[in-house]
């Protein structure tokens, strides 16, 4: 048993014994304040009846049949009515106790409907009769001892305690071998399962640990997918570099060539370091504060007519429409290079004699403005719609492209830094297209 669960026992267990305690204490304070109060004489219509019956033996039977009652039925250990004379001896020469005995004659002298003590006169002689309280107990015998009913209470707040800090402390238990099971790096571990049907706040803390732990396998696993990428990409141009290094020193008389290729091979090995460093700040939100009034149409637009001489040089078009303006203050040279990744990612993969549509609409309450580019490419599978936007991504279609799979990766983290969104679909007919909103005024 852990800490925890001794001291969730003894706390239970301690608040247990307080309550019992003061449940006790106020019923002996209610009873001493019933005794203090004199209550000296056996009430109720028994004791009514008792006194009237030996009051009434007196009458017709005399002394001699009262004593012979009294003593029977002290004999057979019954009622016990007491019968006091003027000079205050009792009938059977018993001890009196002087409380009982003021509160009899005090009771006697009230006209009330039920007697629990009267007087009555014979032969010139007063009797007192009543029935003293103790009676009770000489008549039944000593009350039991509470030594029983106390140590049943005591093993029952044990057991009901222990069942308590156990049902407690078990999934705090559980939690625990979940956590050093991460820390090992198990990060498939899950909780949610054993911690059964509970709905209490602990269950919560359990499916909050799942989500977590989750959320760290996936977060760990796209680290590793990373820098296996990262790797990847990395060795290629080396292997080129190394391979153009060689041919120099092999062949001098091609070392005009081979330096060409090694300035190449550098140019893309500076161009994906700088792409790499441009996402990394981007995920650690170090994008700067927005700084520029922007017109986003105007933007945009000087974007596609840039694209559009690159995509005429290889047999397609680009489109645009959009009119007005949408004034924003943003990172413009993040948001330019964010359009820019997303249109000529459009134009790489269109195919030839077709055109690149870019449209930007204004979209009113909330006041937002949606990008739109499309292509006619081969478009996406459907299961990879979201992974576009993961680095280094790669799509199945079998298209073989240059770049290093950055671009939409930069252009998401851009648009979601400005309290954008992007998402892309498939073109009925074919193509890809992606949908970019922002909001118009002051970007995030």
């Amino acid at each position: 048993m852990g800490r925890l669960f001794w001291k969730f026992f003894f706390a239970f267990w301690l608040a247990l014994l307080v309550a019992g305690a003061g449940v006790g204490a106020a019923v002996w304070l209610h009873q001493q304040t019933l005794n203090e109060r004199g209550e000296e004489l056996a009430s109720g219509p028994r004791t009514a009846f008792l006194v009237n019956a030996t009051a009434a033996t007196l009458r017709h039977g005399g002394i001699a049949a009262l004593r012979s009652l009294l003593e029977e039925w002290r004999d057979r250990g019954g009622a016990h009515v007491y019968v006091v004379d003027d000079a205050d001896r009792e009938l059977l020469g018993r001890a009196v106790p002087a409380e009982a005995l003021a509160q009899a004659r005090r009771l006697a002298r009230e006209d009330v409907e039920q007697r629990i003590a009267r007087l009555e006169s014979v032969d010139q002689r007063q009797y007192l009769f009543f029935v003293p309280a103790q009676s009770d107990i000489a008549r039944h015998g000593p009350p039991p001892s509470p030594l029983l009913p106390i140590s049943i209470g005591i093993l029952a707040s044990l057991g009901f305690s222990a069942l308590l800090a156990w049902y407690l402390a078990k999934p705090i238990r559980h939690l625990r071998g979940a956590f050093d099971a991460v820390a090992a790096g198990k990060l498939d571990t899950r909780i949610g399962p054993r911690m059964g049907r509970r709905r209490d706040e602990i269950a919560d803390l359990g499916r909050d640990f799942d989500r977590m732990a989750h959320q760290l396998q996936i977060l760990l696993g796209s680290q590793r997918r990373l820098l296996h990428d990262v790797s990847h990409e990395l060795r290629s141009p080396l292997a080129r570099l190394q391979a153009a290094i060689g041919l120099a020193r092999q062949q001098p008389e091609k070392l005009e060539a081979s330096l060409d290729r090694i300035e190449r091979e550098s140019g893309r090995l500076d161009e994906l370091v700088g792409e790499l460093l441009t996402l990394s700040r981007l995920e650690a939100g170090m994008s700067g504060a927005a700084d520029e009034q922007v017109d986003l149409v105007e933007l945009v637009a000087s974007i596609a007519d840039d694209a559009r001489f690159e995509a005429e040089a290889h047999g397609r078009r680009v489109l645009f429409s959009g009119a007005g303006e949408a004034i924003a203050r943003v990172r413009a040279e993040l948001l330019h290079r964010a359009f820019e990744n997303v249109i000529r990612n459009a134009v790489k993969y269109t195919r030839e004699d077709t055109a690149v549509e870019v449209r930007v609409e204004r979209r009113a309450a909330p006041d937002r403005l949606l990008v739109t580019v499309a292509d006619r490419g081969p478009g996406v599978p459907e299961s990879d719609l979201e992974a576009v936007f993961e680095p280094f991504f790669r799509s199945g279609s079998g298209a073989k492209t240059a770049g290093f799979g950055l671009g939409l990766a930069i252009a998401r983290r851009a648009i979601e830094a400005h309290g954008g969104s992007i998402r892309a679909l498939n073109r009925p007919g074919g193509g890809l297209q992606v949908e970019i909103v922002l909001p118009v005024g002051e970007c995030a």
